[in-house]
């Protein structure tokens, strides 16, 4: 239950449109591109967001600490972007919808490996 419900949270944050001037950019392209930008703050932004990718296929993807880490390193690039940008660019379904849902499912992942955690310390071996 928990890998479906963090594989959902990856999804939607992977599948989160930016649009741009023409036309809209997958998020996942954005921390890419960004990241091999040079001299560009959004760098950092970017590979933190890739660094909290990253950690949910590491072997300590269901530590506590690595969870929360990994939810702010998501949540970094975005929170960079929205305040570079006025709030009013990001007042379109392809931005709120998948963001909303990587909110949601992870916060639900991340109480759900605390109930886990407390339910194991709990049962005799």
């Amino acid at each position: 239950m928990k890998n479906i419900i963090r594989s959902i949270a990856i999804l939607a944050y992977l599948s989160i449109i930016l649009m741009g001037e023409m036309i809209g950019l997958p998020f996942f392209f954005w921390l890419i591109f960004t990241s091999l930008h040079f001299g560009n703050i959004d760098q950092l932004f970017a590979i933190l967001g890739l660094i909290g990718i990253g950690l949910n296929l590491s072997k300590w993807k269901n530590s506590i600490p690595i969870t929360l880490i990994s939810f702010l390193f998501m949540l970094a690039p975005i929170l960079s972007r929205i305040a570079q940008v006025p709030i009013e660019k990001f007042d379109y379904p392809a931005f709120k919808i998948p963001l909303w849902i990587f909110i949601i499912t992870y916060i639900v992942f991340i109480l759900l490996n605390i109930f886990n955690r407390k339910t194991e310390s709990k049962t005799p071996v």
